[in-house]
């Protein structure tokens, strides 16, 4: 990526940057055609035009808010039941937590003593960034909350809390102290938009021995939080990495719990999500910093934000990567804000045909929505990555360190870029997208149904609630196709 900078005066550049990044992704939002029309030139040759795509978009949530409306009268997600389909030994949860551990200490291992000029060669980013960050989303979804039992960081507590419970003989045991309310889901919050900042914008991002001492950090920072507030309690709110994939697991059907697997409908989990500060923040974050991800990839951010953001910082002093990264830092922090911003603007719409609710309760209240939509964000944005990078942990596992070995005889494997076209790479992204929002509306009209008697109310009150939808479907398209 070239990096430019600009002679413009400051105070020049400071008023025009005050209302390029949200007048120019809102008018994504109210444009989608428009954007799309510079779609992915050479990315891909779709059958059909790529502006169709944003319309069809439209018209599918349209339909379905109208199919929901007639179609379902009653609640059928709020209080829906779940039946036991499995049972297993209690002895599966300490067995998989050792098994992270031991995961966990090789990947650090190999952030230290692997390769580190040449990041690929070295299975610590590979493993950080793909099967960790990337695809445990996609399995908590399809087959619920598995990084409960994989935690390595809950694994190490609950192990030195059994030891210290035998060594006390039950006499005087500790009591953590109560989790404050006003924390909610807040370190999560900082959690998910810290490691959004090092994977996007840091430069030295994907450095293993950097990665290995961030994990060790982030380990202390979880063990003090587990020791003071309790492991459970703690995990459900302040490991940031075990409340973002625990989001996506309530998707699931399938709902691990103690020793026993339980089925319930799709989405339903979601529905009883706890109403917690800093919960609105945590999706406006998850389903930004992906925005961000798909947003600095195409030309509006490359040739006309960033040298401008570059340029005024450099300004200020800083050199090059110093003015690059806070750069990103802005962008990432404006998208978030926006998405945030349009999710209250629906609400506030929402509060118009319902002025007896405050509107923070009406927020509170259908903030569960947003959370199939951050899903169907990462799936667009991250499925082909998956795809293709998760190959290299077979090559990867033989040389961990990249220094040669072949322990499993498979380091001379290499990616296959042929298992998937662009074309269907863009069909997954677009259906993930349209499921995605779908989901979302579902779970508004369903929610509405529960807290509005009146049918009829429940309907009107979800006018704003399908804009919100269509505005993130339209973004969704447009960073997808604009991406160079």
């Amino acid at each position: 990526m070239t990096r430019r900078s600009s002679g413009r005066s400051t105070n020049s550049r400071a008023r025009r940057l005050a209302f390029a990044i949200p007048a120019s992704i809102a008018a994504s939002l109210v444009l989608p055609t428009s954007a799309l029309a510079h779609g992915i030139g050479g990315k891909t040759d779709l059958p059909v035009p790529r502006w169709l795509f944003a319309w069809a978009a439209a018209v599918v949530l349209i339909v379905s808010f109208v199919a929901l409306a007639t179609l379902w009268p009653t609640p059928r997600l709020e209080g829906a039941r779940s039946r036991v389909v499995l049972h297993f030994p209690r002895l599966l949860d300490p067995i998989c937590g050792a098994l992270a551990l031991a995961v966990f200490a090789i990947v650090v291992y190999a952030g230290f003593a692997g390769e580190q000029e040449l990041p690929t060669a070295n299975l610590a980013p590979t493993f950080i960034y793909v099967p960790f960050w990337v695809g445990l989303p996609f399995l908590s979804f399809l087959v619920g909350d598995v990084f409960r039992a994989f935690n390595p960081w809950r694994a190490v507590a609950r192990g030195v809390a059994w030891v210290t419970g035998k060594l006390a003989g039950g006499d005087r045991p500790y009591k953590p102290r109560p989790y404050p309310q006003w924390l909610g889901r807040w370190p999560a919050v900082i959690g998910i938009l810290g490691f959004a900042w090092l994977e996007l914008i840091y430069v030295e991002h994907d450095r293993p021995s950097t990665l290995a001492w961030l994990a060790l950090g982030y380990s202390v920072v979880q063990w003090i939080g587990m020791g003071l507030y309790g492991i459970e309690t703690w995990t459900s709110r302040g490991d940031a990495f075990a409340v973002y994939f625990n989001l996506f697991s309530r998707l699931s059907p399938l709902h691990w719990w103690r020793d026993r697997l339980e089925l319930r409908p799709p989405l339903a989990g979601v529905t009883n999500l706890e109403r917690l500060p800093g919960t609105i923040p945590l999706l406006a974050t998850m389903i930004g910093s992906t925005s961000f991800d798909g947003l600095e990839q195409g030309s509006l951010w490359i040739n006309s934000i960033e040298p401008e953001l570059q340029a005024f910082f450099s300004n200020l002093g800083p050199g090059l990567t110093a003015a690059t990264e806070l750069s990103g830092t802005v962008g990432l922090l404006a998208m978030v804000a926006i998405i945030g911003g349009f999710y209250r603007l629906g609400i506030s719409g929402m509060h118009s045909i319902d002025p007896s609710t405050p509107t923070d309760v009406l927020a509170a209240r259908f903030v569960h929505t947003l959370v199939p939509i951050a899903l169907a964000y990462v799936v667009a944005h991250y499925f082909s990555l998956l795809v293709y990078q998760s190959q290299a942990i077979w090559y990867l596992a033989s040389d961990p360190l990249g220094t040669g070995s072949d322990i499993f005889g498979t380091a001379g494997g290499q990616i296959d870029f042929g298992v998937l076209t662009p074309n269907s790479i863009w069909y997954v992204q677009v259906g993930a997208l349209l499921l995605g929002h779908i989901s979302g509306l579902a779970l508004a009209h369903d929610r509405a149904l529960v807290l509005y008697k009146d049918a009829r109310h429940a309907i009107r009150s979800q006018y704003w609630m399908l804009v919100v939808m269509v505005g993130f479907t339209s973004l969704g398209l447009w960073l997808l196709s604009a991406a160079s």
